[in-house]
Protein backbone atom coordinates (compact mmCIF):
# COMPACT_ATOMS: atom_id res chain seq x y z
CA UNK A 1 0.00 0.00 0.00
CA UNK A 2 2.61 2.03 0.83
CA UNK A 3 4.06 1.91 -2.76
CA UNK A 4 1.15 2.45 -4.02
CA UNK A 5 0.91 5.79 -2.70
CA UNK A 6 4.57 7.03 -3.52
CA UNK A 7 3.78 6.08 -7.10
CA UNK A 8 0.52 8.05 -6.88
CA UNK A 9 1.86 11.02 -5.85
CA UNK A 10 5.18 10.89 -8.69
CA UNK A 11 2.02 9.95 -11.10
CA UNK A 12 0.19 13.06 -9.94
CA UNK A 13 3.65 15.42 -9.75
CA UNK A 14 4.28 13.83 -13.38
CA UNK A 15 0.44 15.15 -14.38
CA UNK A 16 0.35 18.86 -13.04
CA UNK A 17 4.25 19.80 -12.57
CA UNK A 18 3.40 21.39 -15.49
CA UNK A 19 0.37 23.28 -14.35
CA UNK A 20 2.26 24.86 -11.48
CA UNK A 21 3.53 28.42 -10.97
CA UNK A 22 6.56 29.77 -10.80
CA UNK A 23 8.38 30.28 -7.42
CA UNK A 24 7.00 33.90 -6.28
CA UNK A 25 5.43 35.22 -8.99
CA UNK A 26 3.91 38.89 -9.04
CA UNK A 27 0.28 39.15 -8.43
CA UNK A 28 -0.98 40.02 -11.82
CA UNK A 29 0.70 37.73 -14.22
CA UNK A 30 1.48 38.56 -17.68
CA UNK A 31 -0.28 36.61 -20.31
CA UNK A 32 0.11 32.69 -20.43
CA UNK A 33 2.08 31.43 -23.89
CA UNK A 34 -0.07 30.21 -26.76
CA UNK A 35 -0.50 28.22 -29.47
CA UNK A 36 2.53 26.17 -28.07
CA UNK A 37 3.28 23.39 -30.74
CA UNK A 38 5.95 20.87 -31.56
CA UNK A 39 8.33 22.67 -34.40
CA UNK A 40 10.55 19.37 -35.03
CA UNK A 41 11.51 16.37 -33.92
CA UNK A 42 14.94 14.41 -34.20
CA UNK A 43 16.01 10.83 -32.91
CA UNK A 44 17.50 13.02 -29.64
CA UNK A 45 16.01 16.35 -30.28
CA UNK A 46 12.53 18.22 -29.73
CA UNK A 47 11.96 21.63 -30.72
CA UNK A 48 8.99 23.84 -29.09
CA UNK A 49 7.38 27.32 -30.42
CA UNK A 50 4.87 29.47 -29.10
CA UNK A 51 3.60 32.64 -30.17
CA UNK A 52 4.95 35.64 -28.47
CA UNK A 53 3.98 36.94 -25.23
CA UNK A 54 3.30 41.15 -25.42
CA UNK A 55 5.99 42.49 -22.26
CA UNK A 56 8.00 39.26 -22.68
CA UNK A 57 11.44 39.34 -22.08
CA UNK A 58 12.53 35.51 -21.78
CA UNK A 59 10.52 32.25 -21.29
CA UNK A 60 10.78 29.73 -18.50
CA UNK A 61 10.40 26.23 -19.88
CA UNK A 62 9.72 22.45 -18.47
CA UNK A 63 9.81 19.02 -20.43
CA UNK A 64 9.65 16.07 -18.43
CA UNK A 65 10.09 12.69 -19.28
CA UNK A 66 8.69 8.90 -19.58
CA UNK A 67 10.73 8.17 -16.05
CA UNK A 68 9.69 11.66 -14.83
CA UNK A 69 12.92 12.99 -14.92
CA UNK A 70 12.66 16.87 -15.34
CA UNK A 71 15.04 19.59 -17.32
CA UNK A 72 14.14 23.26 -17.33
CA UNK A 73 15.56 26.02 -19.02
CA UNK A 74 15.14 29.45 -19.94
CA UNK A 75 14.93 31.57 -23.83
CA UNK A 76 14.71 35.19 -24.57
CA UNK A 77 13.37 33.56 -28.26
CA UNK A 78 10.09 32.16 -28.57
CA UNK A 79 11.25 28.69 -29.50
CA UNK A 80 13.41 26.53 -28.00
CA UNK A 81 15.86 23.11 -29.18
CA UNK A 82 16.27 20.52 -26.37
CA UNK A 83 18.92 17.94 -27.64
CA UNK A 84 20.16 15.28 -26.52
CA UNK A 85 17.10 13.20 -25.52
CA UNK A 86 16.80 9.69 -25.87
CA UNK A 87 15.12 8.27 -28.89
CA UNK A 88 11.18 6.99 -29.27
CA UNK A 89 10.64 8.72 -26.30
CA UNK A 90 7.66 10.65 -25.27
CA UNK A 91 7.72 14.07 -23.25
CA UNK A 92 5.82 16.74 -22.05
CA UNK A 93 6.61 20.27 -22.44
CA UNK A 94 4.88 23.45 -21.18
CA UNK A 95 6.02 27.24 -20.79
CA UNK A 96 5.85 30.61 -19.60
CA UNK A 97 6.50 34.39 -19.67
CA UNK A 98 8.75 36.59 -17.58
CA UNK A 99 9.01 40.25 -18.10
CA UNK A 100 8.97 43.26 -15.87
CA UNK A 101 9.14 41.48 -12.94
CA UNK A 102 6.15 39.65 -13.50
CA UNK A 103 5.69 35.90 -14.14
CA UNK A 104 2.71 33.66 -16.00
CA UNK A 105 1.68 30.53 -15.09
CA UNK A 106 2.84 27.71 -17.16
CA UNK A 107 0.69 26.73 -20.60
CA UNK A 108 -1.05 23.37 -21.32
CA UNK A 109 1.41 20.59 -21.62
CA UNK A 110 1.66 19.43 -25.15
CA UNK A 111 3.56 15.98 -25.86
CA UNK A 112 6.45 15.49 -28.32
CA UNK A 113 8.12 12.41 -29.23
CA UNK A 114 11.44 11.75 -30.86
CA UNK A 115 11.98 9.49 -33.46
CA UNK A 116 12.87 6.20 -33.60
CA UNK A 117 12.60 3.06 -31.35
CA UNK A 118 12.94 3.44 -27.77
CA UNK A 119 16.92 2.12 -26.64
CA UNK A 120 16.47 -1.62 -25.60
CA UNK A 121 19.08 -2.15 -22.77
CA UNK A 122 17.58 -0.23 -19.86
CA UNK A 123 14.18 1.73 -18.99
CA UNK A 124 11.79 1.65 -16.28
CA UNK A 125 9.21 -1.33 -15.33
CA UNK A 126 6.79 -2.50 -18.41
CA UNK A 127 9.66 -1.02 -20.86
CA UNK A 128 10.10 -3.78 -24.15
CA UNK A 129 12.19 -6.84 -22.69
CA UNK A 130 15.86 -6.90 -23.69
CA UNK A 131 18.31 -9.02 -24.76
CA UNK A 132 20.54 -10.99 -22.30
CA UNK A 133 23.17 -9.68 -23.53
CA UNK A 134 22.55 -6.34 -23.87
CA UNK A 135 25.06 -3.38 -23.10
CA UNK A 136 23.11 -1.19 -20.41
CA UNK A 137 23.11 2.43 -21.33
CA UNK A 138 23.26 5.29 -19.44
CA UNK A 139 22.54 8.78 -20.18
CA UNK A 140 24.70 12.28 -18.56
CA UNK A 141 23.94 16.13 -19.52
CA UNK A 142 27.66 16.03 -20.17
CA UNK A 143 30.42 13.43 -21.63
CA UNK A 144 30.77 11.56 -18.16
CA UNK A 145 34.20 11.16 -17.19
CA UNK A 146 35.20 7.43 -15.59
CA UNK A 147 36.80 6.82 -12.29
CA UNK A 148 39.35 4.76 -10.62
CA UNK A 149 36.56 3.71 -7.59
CA UNK A 150 33.33 2.68 -7.34
CA UNK A 151 30.81 -0.01 -8.23
CA UNK A 152 28.85 -0.90 -10.64
CA UNK A 153 26.05 -3.63 -9.75
CA UNK A 154 23.32 -5.69 -11.28
CA UNK A 155 20.76 -7.36 -9.02
CA UNK A 156 17.64 -9.60 -9.76
CA UNK A 157 13.87 -8.29 -8.87
CA UNK A 158 14.15 -10.46 -5.47
CA UNK A 159 17.88 -8.09 -4.68
CA UNK A 160 20.23 -11.06 -5.39
CA UNK A 161 23.51 -9.74 -7.27
CA UNK A 162 24.13 -11.15 -10.72
CA UNK A 163 26.58 -9.37 -11.58
CA UNK A 164 29.56 -6.25 -10.59
CA UNK A 165 31.99 -3.77 -12.13
CA UNK A 166 34.95 -2.56 -9.47
CA UNK A 167 36.19 0.49 -11.07
CA UNK A 168 39.35 -0.21 -9.00
CA UNK A 169 40.10 -2.75 -11.66
CA UNK A 170 40.57 0.24 -14.13
CA UNK A 171 44.29 0.16 -12.58
CA UNK A 172 44.97 -3.18 -14.58
CA UNK A 173 44.04 -1.81 -18.06
CA UNK A 174 44.77 0.81 -20.62
CA UNK A 175 42.55 2.88 -23.06
CA UNK A 176 43.13 2.79 -26.35
CA UNK A 177 41.71 6.17 -28.44
CA UNK A 178 38.74 4.35 -28.86
CA UNK A 179 37.95 3.72 -25.44
CA UNK A 180 38.73 -0.18 -25.87
CA UNK A 181 40.96 -1.12 -22.70
CA UNK A 182 43.74 -3.87 -23.26
CA UNK A 183 45.70 -4.85 -19.96
CA UNK A 184 48.24 -2.68 -18.78
CA UNK A 185 51.69 -2.87 -19.69
CA UNK A 186 51.33 -5.02 -22.56
CA UNK A 187 53.91 -4.36 -25.18
CA UNK A 188 55.39 -7.03 -27.63
CA UNK A 189 58.45 -4.84 -27.87
CA UNK A 190 58.96 -4.91 -23.71
CA UNK A 191 57.95 -8.59 -23.98
CA UNK A 192 55.70 -8.07 -21.07
CA UNK A 193 53.00 -10.69 -20.89
CA UNK A 194 49.44 -9.93 -19.32
CA UNK A 195 47.22 -12.88 -18.94
CA UNK A 196 49.45 -15.25 -18.04
CA UNK A 197 48.77 -18.72 -16.13
CA UNK A 198 49.47 -17.13 -12.87
CA UNK A 199 47.37 -14.04 -13.70
CA UNK A 200 44.75 -13.25 -11.02
CA UNK A 201 41.33 -12.81 -12.44
CA UNK A 202 39.68 -9.13 -11.96
CA UNK A 203 36.30 -7.56 -13.09
CA UNK A 204 38.24 -6.29 -16.24
CA UNK A 205 38.12 -9.52 -17.28
CA UNK A 206 35.80 -11.88 -19.07
CA UNK A 207 35.33 -15.76 -18.60
CA UNK A 208 33.47 -16.64 -22.17
CA UNK A 209 31.20 -19.77 -21.70
CA UNK A 210 30.62 -22.80 -24.38
CA UNK A 211 30.88 -26.14 -22.09
CA UNK A 212 34.23 -24.56 -20.77
CA UNK A 213 35.24 -20.96 -20.09
CA UNK A 214 38.06 -19.03 -21.77
CA UNK A 215 39.28 -15.91 -19.53
CA UNK A 216 39.50 -13.06 -21.81
CA UNK A 217 40.22 -9.11 -21.36
CA UNK A 218 37.49 -7.01 -22.32
CA UNK A 219 36.04 -3.41 -21.79
CA UNK A 220 33.45 -3.40 -19.10
CA UNK A 221 32.70 0.35 -19.78
CA UNK A 222 32.89 2.69 -22.21
CA UNK A 223 31.90 6.59 -22.99
CA UNK A 224 29.84 7.08 -25.90
CA UNK A 225 29.13 10.85 -26.41
CA UNK A 226 27.27 11.98 -23.40
CA UNK A 227 26.22 7.93 -22.60
CA UNK A 228 27.92 5.73 -20.25
CA UNK A 229 27.47 1.88 -21.55
CA UNK A 230 28.22 -0.95 -19.74
CA UNK A 231 28.89 -4.68 -20.84
CA UNK A 232 28.05 -6.92 -18.60
CA UNK A 233 29.68 -10.29 -18.54
CA UNK A 234 29.12 -12.92 -20.08
CA UNK A 235 26.30 -15.02 -19.21
CA UNK A 236 25.44 -12.52 -16.29
CA UNK A 237 21.99 -12.12 -17.15
CA UNK A 238 19.13 -15.23 -17.72
CA UNK A 239 15.94 -15.10 -19.83
CA UNK A 240 12.53 -13.51 -18.93
CA UNK A 241 13.76 -12.05 -15.88
CA UNK A 242 13.81 -8.40 -14.18
CA UNK A 243 16.93 -6.70 -12.75
CA UNK A 244 17.86 -3.50 -11.32
CA UNK A 245 21.06 -1.42 -11.72
CA UNK A 246 22.85 0.66 -9.07
CA UNK A 247 25.63 2.62 -10.06
CA UNK A 248 28.25 4.79 -7.21
CA UNK A 249 28.34 8.23 -8.13
CA UNK A 250 32.59 7.46 -8.15
CA UNK A 251 32.10 5.29 -11.35
CA UNK A 252 31.10 8.52 -13.78
CA UNK A 253 30.00 11.59 -11.67
CA UNK A 254 26.00 9.88 -11.10
CA UNK A 255 24.69 7.38 -8.20
CA UNK A 256 21.93 5.61 -9.16
CA UNK A 257 20.09 3.32 -6.17
CA UNK A 258 18.17 0.69 -6.01
CA UNK A 259 14.76 0.72 -8.36
CA UNK A 260 15.80 3.61 -10.23
CA UNK A 261 17.13 1.99 -13.19
CA UNK A 262 15.17 -1.29 -14.00
CA UNK A 263 15.01 -3.65 -17.05
CA UNK A 264 13.46 -7.02 -17.75
CA UNK A 265 15.33 -9.74 -20.51
CA UNK A 266 13.75 -11.19 -23.39
CA UNK A 267 12.74 -15.51 -23.33
CA UNK A 268 14.70 -18.06 -24.54
CA UNK A 269 14.72 -17.61 -28.17
CA UNK A 270 13.45 -20.91 -30.44
CA UNK A 271 15.98 -21.84 -32.97
CA UNK A 272 17.46 -23.48 -35.31
CA UNK A 273 18.42 -19.75 -36.41
CA UNK A 274 18.79 -16.98 -33.98
CA UNK A 275 19.25 -13.23 -35.06
CA UNK A 276 22.24 -10.68 -33.68
CA UNK A 277 21.68 -7.15 -34.35
CA UNK A 278 23.31 -4.89 -32.59
CA UNK A 279 20.57 -2.61 -32.08
CA UNK A 280 18.73 -5.41 -29.37
CA UNK A 281 15.87 -5.85 -32.12
CA UNK A 282 17.28 -9.32 -32.52
CA UNK A 283 17.67 -12.55 -30.32
CA UNK A 284 21.03 -11.62 -29.01
CA UNK A 285 22.83 -8.25 -29.37
CA UNK A 286 26.50 -10.33 -29.35
CA UNK A 287 27.57 -12.98 -31.35
CA UNK A 288 29.02 -14.67 -28.02
CA UNK A 289 25.96 -14.45 -26.26
CA UNK A 290 24.49 -16.55 -29.30
CA UNK A 291 27.37 -19.00 -28.91
CA UNK A 292 27.03 -19.01 -25.49
CA UNK A 293 23.55 -20.09 -25.50
CA UNK A 294 23.46 -22.57 -28.53
CA UNK A 295 26.54 -24.87 -26.29
CA UNK A 296 23.40 -25.43 -24.10
CA UNK A 297 21.43 -26.82 -26.92
CA UNK A 298 22.15 -30.74 -28.18
CA UNK A 299 25.55 -31.12 -29.01
CA UNK A 300 25.03 -32.31 -33.09
CA UNK A 301 21.89 -30.33 -33.28
CA UNK A 302 22.63 -27.90 -36.86
CA UNK A 303 21.89 -24.05 -35.72
CA UNK A 304 22.31 -21.34 -37.74
CA UNK A 305 23.28 -17.57 -36.44
CA UNK A 306 22.92 -14.75 -38.36
CA UNK A 307 24.69 -11.87 -37.36
CA UNK A 308 23.84 -8.34 -39.12
CA UNK A 309 25.38 -5.61 -40.40
CA UNK A 310 27.90 -3.77 -38.40
CA UNK A 311 31.06 -4.16 -36.50
CA UNK A 312 30.86 -6.54 -33.36
CA UNK A 313 33.67 -5.46 -31.13
CA UNK A 314 34.32 -8.92 -28.95
CA UNK A 315 36.44 -11.79 -28.34
CA UNK A 316 34.76 -15.25 -29.11
CA UNK A 317 35.19 -19.09 -27.83
CA UNK A 318 33.26 -22.27 -29.03
CA UNK A 319 33.85 -25.79 -27.64
CA UNK A 320 32.10 -29.12 -28.63
CA UNK A 321 29.69 -28.02 -30.24
CA UNK A 322 28.92 -29.21 -33.94
CA UNK A 323 26.92 -28.38 -37.40
CA UNK A 324 27.04 -24.42 -36.80
CA UNK A 325 26.79 -21.79 -39.22
CA UNK A 326 27.65 -18.30 -38.61
CA UNK A 327 26.74 -15.63 -41.47
CA UNK A 328 26.76 -12.43 -41.97
CA UNK A 329 25.23 -9.93 -44.61
CA UNK A 330 28.84 -9.53 -46.40
CA UNK A 331 32.12 -9.46 -45.72
CA UNK A 332 31.68 -5.83 -46.10
CA UNK A 333 28.72 -5.33 -43.94
CA UNK A 334 29.69 -7.53 -40.98
CA UNK A 335 32.36 -7.36 -39.06
CA UNK A 336 33.69 -8.82 -35.84
CA UNK A 337 36.89 -6.85 -34.73
CA UNK A 338 38.99 -6.39 -31.28
CA UNK A 339 42.79 -5.98 -30.14
CA UNK A 340 44.54 -9.08 -28.66
CA UNK A 341 47.66 -10.20 -29.02
CA UNK A 342 50.29 -12.53 -27.28
CA UNK A 343 51.30 -9.54 -25.02
CA UNK A 344 47.61 -9.56 -24.33
CA UNK A 345 47.10 -13.31 -23.44
CA UNK A 346 49.88 -15.36 -23.66
CA UNK A 347 50.05 -18.19 -26.43
CA UNK A 348 47.37 -19.85 -28.63
CA UNK A 349 45.02 -20.37 -26.49
CA UNK A 350 42.97 -23.25 -24.39
CA UNK A 351 39.86 -23.08 -22.17
CA UNK A 352 39.14 -23.61 -18.53
CA UNK A 353 37.01 -26.29 -17.00
CA UNK A 354 35.38 -24.40 -14.36
CA UNK A 355 34.44 -20.26 -14.40
CA UNK A 356 37.75 -18.09 -12.92
CA UNK A 357 37.38 -16.49 -9.07
CA UNK A 358 37.36 -13.24 -8.92
CA UNK A 359 41.17 -12.33 -7.12
CA UNK A 360 42.44 -15.81 -7.87
CA UNK A 361 44.98 -17.41 -10.28
CA UNK A 362 43.82 -18.28 -13.99
CA UNK A 363 45.86 -21.21 -14.07
CA UNK A 364 45.82 -20.88 -18.08
CA UNK A 365 45.37 -18.07 -20.76
CA UNK A 366 42.79 -18.11 -23.19
CA UNK A 367 45.10 -17.09 -25.91
CA UNK A 368 45.66 -14.46 -28.52
CA UNK A 369 43.19 -15.36 -31.17
CA UNK A 370 39.97 -13.18 -31.69
CA UNK A 371 38.02 -16.85 -32.08
CA UNK A 372 39.08 -19.65 -30.48
CA UNK A 373 37.09 -22.85 -31.45
CA UNK A 374 38.21 -25.93 -29.56
CA UNK A 375 36.86 -29.49 -30.68
CA UNK A 376 33.95 -28.73 -33.03
CA UNK A 377 32.83 -29.96 -36.31
CA UNK A 378 31.16 -28.50 -39.47
CA UNK A 379 31.62 -25.21 -38.02
CA UNK A 380 30.77 -22.87 -41.18
CA UNK A 381 31.66 -19.08 -41.41
CA UNK A 382 29.90 -17.35 -44.28
CA UNK A 383 30.00 -13.01 -45.75
CA UNK A 384 31.73 -12.17 -42.33
CA UNK A 385 35.16 -10.22 -41.65
CA UNK A 386 37.15 -11.14 -38.37
CA UNK A 387 39.81 -8.70 -37.75
CA UNK A 388 42.27 -8.94 -34.84
CA UNK A 389 42.80 -4.45 -34.31
CA UNK A 390 46.13 -4.93 -32.53
CA UNK A 391 49.07 -3.32 -34.26
CA UNK A 392 51.49 -1.07 -32.79
CA UNK A 393 54.35 0.64 -35.50
CA UNK A 394 57.31 -0.73 -34.26
CA UNK A 395 56.35 -4.94 -33.67
CA UNK A 396 52.89 -6.20 -35.05
CA UNK A 397 52.96 -9.72 -32.99
CA UNK A 398 51.58 -12.75 -32.80
CA UNK A 399 47.45 -12.10 -33.22
CA UNK A 400 45.01 -14.65 -34.68
CA UNK A 401 42.17 -13.94 -35.81
CA UNK A 402 41.20 -17.67 -36.13
CA UNK A 403 42.83 -20.72 -34.08
CA UNK A 404 41.02 -23.43 -35.45
CA UNK A 405 41.89 -26.19 -32.45
CA UNK A 406 39.82 -29.39 -33.78
CA UNK A 407 40.69 -32.05 -35.60
CA UNK A 408 37.50 -31.54 -37.47
CA UNK A 409 35.86 -29.77 -40.64
CA UNK A 410 35.86 -26.17 -40.90
CA UNK A 411 34.89 -24.11 -43.80
CA UNK A 412 35.07 -20.41 -44.48
CA UNK A 413 32.78 -19.07 -47.67
CA UNK A 414 33.52 -14.94 -48.26
CA UNK A 415 35.10 -14.55 -45.46
CA UNK A 416 37.92 -11.97 -44.91
CA UNK A 417 40.70 -12.96 -42.08
CA UNK A 418 42.83 -9.64 -41.47
CA UNK A 419 45.71 -9.37 -39.03
CA UNK A 420 49.52 -8.82 -39.30
CA UNK A 421 51.22 -12.29 -37.62
CA UNK A 422 49.80 -15.45 -37.34
CA UNK A 423 46.21 -14.51 -39.08
CA UNK A 424 45.17 -17.91 -39.24
CA UNK A 425 45.89 -20.78 -37.27
CA UNK A 426 44.36 -24.38 -37.78
CA UNK A 427 43.93 -28.35 -37.65
CA UNK A 428 41.74 -30.75 -39.03
CA UNK A 429 40.43 -30.92 -42.70
CA UNK A 430 39.70 -26.75 -43.80
CA UNK A 431 38.26 -25.70 -47.01
CA UNK A 432 38.52 -21.63 -47.30
CA UNK A 433 36.47 -20.24 -49.89
CA UNK A 434 36.49 -17.19 -52.49
CA UNK A 435 38.15 -15.60 -49.10
CA UNK A 436 40.84 -12.93 -48.22
CA UNK A 437 43.37 -13.81 -45.43
CA UNK A 438 46.02 -10.57 -44.68
CA UNK A 439 48.76 -10.58 -42.78
CA UNK A 440 52.82 -10.62 -42.92
CA UNK A 441 54.31 -13.30 -41.01
CA UNK A 442 53.27 -16.65 -41.11
CA UNK A 443 49.77 -15.59 -41.12
CA UNK A 444 48.33 -18.79 -42.55
CA UNK A 445 49.50 -21.51 -40.09
CA UNK A 446 49.27 -24.61 -38.22
CA UNK A 447 48.99 -28.62 -38.12
CA UNK A 448 45.61 -29.29 -40.71
CA UNK A 449 45.99 -32.86 -42.13
CA UNK A 450 44.26 -30.85 -45.55
CA UNK A 451 43.87 -27.25 -45.88
CA UNK A 452 42.47 -25.80 -48.85
CA UNK A 453 42.46 -22.52 -49.93
CA UNK A 454 40.64 -21.80 -53.58
CA UNK A 455 40.17 -19.53 -55.30
CA UNK A 456 41.36 -17.09 -51.99
CA UNK A 457 43.39 -13.45 -52.03
CA UNK A 458 46.32 -14.02 -49.94
CA UNK A 459 47.67 -10.67 -49.36
CA UNK A 460 50.82 -9.32 -47.58
CA UNK A 461 50.67 -6.51 -45.43
CA UNK A 462 54.45 -6.43 -45.32
CA UNK A 463 57.51 -8.54 -46.05
CA UNK A 464 57.81 -11.76 -44.44
CA UNK A 465 56.38 -15.45 -45.45
CA UNK A 466 52.68 -16.46 -46.00
CA UNK A 467 52.96 -20.08 -44.40
CA UNK A 468 54.39 -21.76 -41.71
CA UNK A 469 53.18 -25.30 -41.95
CA UNK A 470 53.29 -27.96 -39.12
CA UNK A 471 51.58 -31.09 -40.74
CA UNK A 472 51.22 -33.78 -38.52
CA UNK A 473 52.68 -36.74 -41.00
CA UNK A 474 54.39 -36.65 -44.17
CA UNK A 475 51.86 -37.84 -46.26
CA UNK A 476 49.02 -35.62 -45.26
CA UNK A 477 48.29 -32.55 -48.02
CA UNK A 478 49.21 -30.01 -45.75
CA UNK A 479 48.30 -26.13 -46.70
CA UNK A 480 47.09 -26.19 -50.96
CA UNK A 481 46.85 -22.91 -52.28
CA UNK A 482 44.59 -23.44 -55.46
CA UNK A 483 43.48 -20.79 -58.44
CA UNK A 484 44.75 -18.37 -55.56
CA UNK A 485 45.83 -14.56 -56.38
CA UNK A 486 48.69 -13.72 -54.10
CA UNK A 487 48.66 -9.57 -53.67
CA UNK A 488 50.55 -7.32 -51.90
CA UNK A 489 49.08 -3.86 -49.84
CA UNK A 490 50.70 -0.27 -51.39
CA UNK A 491 54.55 0.16 -49.96
CA UNK A 492 55.21 -3.28 -49.90
CA UNK A 493 58.55 -4.06 -51.54
CA UNK A 494 59.12 -6.61 -54.26
CA UNK A 495 60.71 -9.63 -53.44
CA UNK A 496 59.82 -9.22 -49.78
CA UNK A 497 57.29 -11.89 -49.51
CA UNK A 498 58.68 -16.04 -49.10
CA UNK A 499 56.02 -18.54 -50.19
CA UNK A 500 56.70 -20.61 -46.94
CA UNK A 501 59.05 -21.03 -43.82
CA UNK A 502 60.06 -23.89 -41.51
CA UNK A 503 59.49 -24.01 -38.11
CA UNK A 504 62.22 -26.20 -38.13
CA UNK A 505 60.92 -29.11 -36.34
CA UNK A 506 61.67 -32.43 -37.10
CA UNK A 507 58.36 -33.92 -35.49
CA UNK A 508 56.51 -31.54 -38.06
CA UNK A 509 56.50 -31.93 -42.13
CA UNK A 510 56.52 -28.90 -43.96
CA UNK A 511 53.68 -29.64 -46.50
CA UNK A 512 52.81 -26.72 -48.82
CA UNK A 513 51.71 -26.40 -52.40
CA UNK A 514 50.82 -23.74 -54.59
CA UNK A 515 48.49 -24.95 -57.96
CA UNK A 516 47.50 -22.30 -60.71
CA UNK A 517 48.00 -19.10 -58.40
CA UNK A 518 48.73 -15.35 -59.60
CA UNK A 519 51.43 -14.06 -57.90
CA UNK A 520 52.43 -10.01 -57.64
CA UNK A 521 55.86 -8.95 -57.18
CA UNK A 522 55.92 -8.97 -53.61
CA UNK A 523 56.69 -12.99 -53.82
CA UNK A 524 60.26 -13.59 -53.87
CA UNK A 525 61.53 -14.93 -57.21
CA UNK A 526 63.56 -17.53 -54.96
CA UNK A 527 60.24 -18.37 -53.52
CA UNK A 528 60.95 -20.44 -50.32
CA UNK A 529 62.50 -19.30 -47.14
CA UNK A 530 65.80 -21.55 -46.72
CA UNK A 531 66.89 -20.94 -42.60
CA UNK A 532 65.63 -23.05 -40.96
CA UNK A 533 65.59 -25.88 -43.70
CA UNK A 534 62.27 -27.36 -44.06
CA UNK A 535 61.12 -31.29 -43.64
CA UNK A 536 62.02 -32.76 -45.59
CA UNK A 537 64.81 -31.20 -47.41
CA UNK A 538 64.03 -32.94 -50.11
CA UNK A 539 61.06 -32.62 -51.65
CA UNK A 540 58.48 -35.19 -53.34
CA UNK A 541 55.12 -35.09 -55.34
CA UNK A 542 53.77 -36.44 -51.78
CA UNK A 543 55.54 -34.21 -49.13
CA UNK A 544 57.44 -30.86 -48.50
CA UNK A 545 57.67 -27.45 -50.27
CA UNK A 546 55.53 -27.97 -53.61
CA UNK A 547 54.32 -25.39 -56.63
CA UNK A 548 52.66 -26.24 -60.04
CA UNK A 549 51.47 -23.51 -62.71
CA UNK A 550 52.44 -20.18 -60.86
CA UNK A 551 52.35 -17.08 -62.72
CA UNK A 552 52.61 -13.28 -62.32
CA UNK A 553 49.70 -10.71 -63.57
CA UNK A 554 50.44 -10.90 -67.18
CA UNK A 555 50.15 -14.79 -67.18
CA UNK A 556 53.98 -14.97 -67.24
CA UNK A 557 55.65 -18.59 -65.28
CA UNK A 558 57.43 -17.06 -62.33
CA UNK A 559 58.97 -20.56 -61.14
CA UNK A 560 62.61 -20.12 -63.12
CA UNK A 561 64.00 -18.69 -60.15
CA UNK A 562 62.64 -21.15 -57.64
CA UNK A 563 65.63 -22.38 -55.02
CA UNK A 564 65.84 -26.30 -54.81
CA UNK A 565 63.84 -26.18 -51.63
CA UNK A 566 60.99 -26.41 -53.64
CA UNK A 567 59.75 -29.09 -56.14
CA UNK A 568 58.04 -28.21 -59.75
CA UNK A 569 55.15 -30.77 -59.99
CA UNK A 570 54.38 -32.10 -63.23
CA UNK A 571 50.89 -31.60 -64.41
CA UNK A 572 49.92 -35.59 -63.56
CA UNK A 573 51.28 -34.80 -59.79
CA UNK A 574 49.85 -31.88 -59.69
CA UNK A 575 46.12 -33.32 -60.09
CA UNK A 576 46.61 -34.42 -56.36
CA UNK A 577 46.08 -31.12 -55.15
CA UNK A 578 43.62 -29.52 -58.02
CA UNK A 579 40.44 -30.21 -56.47
CA UNK A 580 38.63 -29.91 -53.17
CA UNK A 581 37.69 -34.03 -53.62
CA UNK A 582 41.51 -34.91 -54.37
CA UNK A 583 42.67 -32.54 -51.06
CA UNK A 584 39.64 -32.88 -48.84
CA UNK A 585 37.58 -35.91 -49.93
CA UNK A 586 34.38 -33.81 -49.04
Amino acid sequence: MKKFLIFAAALIAALYGCQEKPVNPEEKDIDIPQNVVLHNATETSLTFQWAPVEGATRYLWKLQGEDNSVREGAETKRFVLIENLQKGTTYSFCVCAEGSGKTSAYSATIEGRTLGTAPGPVGPDGADAVCIDAPIVISFDSAPVLGTSGLIKVFTESGKEVDRIDMADMSQMTALEDGTLVPAGADADAGKIAIGNDYLYHTFMDALHSNQYRPVHYTPVRVKGKSLEIKLHNEALDFSQKYYVTLDESVAGKAIAAGELTFSTKSAPSGPEYSILADGSGDFCTVQGAISYISTLQKDSPVTISVGEGTFPELLFMRNRNNVTIKGVSREKTRIAYPNNDSYETGSGASLSSRPTLGKAIGKSGGRCVFLVEGCDNLVLENITIENTYSIPSHKGQAETIYFNSNYKLTLERCSLISWQDTFLCKGSVWVHNSLIAGHVDFIWGYPTACLLENCEIRARAGGYIVQARVPSAGAKGFVFLNCSLTAEEGVKDGSMYLARSAGQAEVFDNVTYVGCTMAPAIAPAGWYSNPSPNPTGPTAESGWKEYGSVDASGKSVMGSRNRLGKQLTATEAEAYSSKASVLGW
